[in-house]
């Protein structure tokens, strides 16, 4: 989130250089403008805030806080005299990762003078609902040309077979002794609570930590739920989990975590430890959602693992 610490940053020398001023004169203004009003999440975003004061005019108001979003990196400012006056120039690179339909709020001088509020639509990659899905497929074996006048050695491959076909015969037969059968005692559910007190308290690296958290679910879910999720794009993950019974809120917190798992291992984005905890409560809550629903909708005495 955009905090006051890093306005403080920006407008701390023009607010201690309009403090001097006895009061606010006509010519002020104000605009604020981004690069774009729709982006996936995640993206980039450019907000550019111009302001105009006289000398003598009144010191401009802050915001706390811009409400869904994030800044990625330190604003640059730039300032010049200009008709009397200073004419400042802030850059912000922000980003958003909550989809929805948001809005940058106006930034003012005064009551009267100040930006218009500038709506963002924050959304996830186009993907058609309709289109047939496919897993992925197994490697095609590479047939090995027949050679040629190589006779004498089906000849030799004949007797060796001919040999061993009489030897077995020959042979004492001995009952097989089987194997013996390793029956799992962990169920699902309780694996998958394993695996995450053991991340938790691993805390591997960010790629690492974050490829575990999805493999985790992953796992439980194809083992509670039979979803082909270990073969499976997140995008595609995210439409077969849609039949869960998940509330909304929760599936969409749930499809945030496992997608900024995509953005740690192929962005390259780092995250906060805020972001990292999230996550993990975000998974581990919906793993025992899933888990109680299944459990209130069996009959009695049923549905054991």
């Amino acid at each position: 989130m955009i905090n006051m610490k890093f306005y403080q940053t920006i407008f701390s020398p023009i607010l201690l250089f309009f403090a001097l001023s006895a009061s606010a004169q006509d010519g002020s203004t104000i605009k604020a403008a981004v690069d774009k009003k729709k982006i996936l999440i995640g993206e980039p975003l450019q907000l550019t805030i111009e302001a105009y004061y006289p000398a003598g005019s009144k010191r401009v108001e802050t915001i706390d806080t811009i409400e869904h979003f994030e800044l990625l990196e330190p604003p640059v400012t730039d300032s010049s005299k200009e008709s009397g006056g200073i004419r400042i120039k802030a850059l912000y690179k922000l980003t958003s990762f909550d989809s929805g339909h948001w809005v940058i709020p106006s930034f003012s001088i005064s009551e009267t003078i100040k930006t218009d509020t500038i709506p963002i639509d924050v959304v996830f990659s186009d993907f058609d609902p309709n289109q047939e899905y496919h897993d992925i497929k197994d490697i095609l074996e590479v047939k090995v040309p027949e050679k040629k006048n190589e006779w004498w050695w089906y000849a030799l491959s004949g007797a060796l077979l001919l040999a061993l076909i009489i030897w077995l015969l020959k042979k004492k037969k001995t009952p097989p002794v089987a194997a013996p059968r390793v029956v799992s005692t962990i169920n699902p559910y309780e694996e998958a609570m394993q695996q995450l007190e053991l991340l938790n308290r691993d805390k591997p690296a960010a790629k690492l930590y974050h490829s575990r958290l999805a493999d985790i679910f992953r796992l439980y879910i194809f083992r509670k739920k039979g979803i082909l999720s270990l073969q499976k794009t997140t995008d595609d993950l995210v439409i077969q989990l849609k039949g869960l019974g998940l509330e909304k809120e929760q599936f969409d917190k749930l499809s945030q975590s496992l997608r900024l798992g995509d953005f740690v291992k192929f962005a390259k984005y780092l995250p906060a430890e805020e972001d990292d905890q999230r996550s993990f409560q975000e998974i581990r809550n919906a793993i025992i959602t899933i888990e109680k629903t299944e459990a209130n909708t069996l009959p009695p005495g049923g549905g054991k693992i």
